[in-house]
């Protein structure tokens, strides 16, 4: 249904009718991962461009849970968000000339015939080193043309190769696993958290999910001695809410 990324993310940002230049980060990446996930449940290879814009939507998600903001030169905060609104105004703005360009085309196309075909077949064949020649068919030639393809296809199996591997973490599932640890033990500390979930990648993912529950105010931390470890607790309302469950 869609061109590329560019193309989804403008989608929403029109169904939703949300503002362009103050795009929710959060909102977009939710719908943006789970369009992709429906694509992987249907068995539908994704597109590189597609998993490169959802590895951006989630860096972006991730610098504005960080409580530090970068500035430039001048002293002004940077919006994590500015380079790809500049992307999506750049696509938008290209994508709206598009039906008139194919009226165009259209037009000329029923206006000119093309020229002579064969001649023209001739030059792309000069300019890409093979022979049109189908009416001097030999057994030769079929051997030039089987060789060049199976170069060509040795080629193609010797470049380099990138593997996407699907890690088994969701920001949100590692959101109720940490909060349900908190509630049990009351008191969790991240080093607890890193023995649990050794990996890098899990690592990753408890952290930002420990961001993104402190900017929901469903957590609090402590930070211990020396900065080398915080503690995890229940914030205020969180705790009353579990007091009130003990006692019932």
């Amino acid at each position: 249904m869609f061109e590329g990324p560019f193309d989804l993310l403008l989608f929403f940002i029109e169904r939703d009718e949300l503002d362009i230049h103050d795009i929710p980060i959060f909102q977009i990446t939710n719908e943006f991962v789970g369009y992709l996930q429906q694509l992987e449940q249907l068995n539908i290879e994704v597109a590189s461009d597609f998993i490169l814009t959802a590895a951006t939507l989630m860096r972006i998600k991730a610098k504005m849970l960080l409580p530090r903001t970068e500035k430039d030169e001048e002293g002004n905060e940077i919006d994590p968000r500015e380079e790809l609104v500049q992307h999506l105004l750049e696509y938008k703005k290209y994508k709206s000339v598009m039906p008139d360009l194919t009226l165009m085309e259209e037009q000329r196309m029923a206006q000119e015939n093309r020229g002579n075909i064969q001649e023209e077949l001739q030059q792309i064949a000069n300019a890409n080193h093979f022979e049109y020649e189908l009416q001097d068919l030999s057994l030769y030639k079929l051997m030039r043309v089987f060789e060049k393809v199976m170069t060509r296809y040795e080629e193609e199996q010797n470049k380099p190769k990138h593997t996407v591997i699907t890690y088994p973490y969701t920001i949100e599932e590692q959101k109720d696993l940490i909060l349900n640890m908190v509630r049990d033990r009351l008191k969790v500390a991240f080093s607890q958290i890193i023995s649990e979930f050794p990996d890098k990648i899990g690592m990753i993912f408890n952290f930002l999910a420990i961001l993104d529950m402190l900017q929901l105010n469903l957590i609090d931390i402590e930070i211990g001695d020396g900065f080398n470890d915080f503690t995890i607790t229940v914030s205020e309302g969180q705790a009353t809410q579990v007091m009130q469950l003990l006692v019932e």
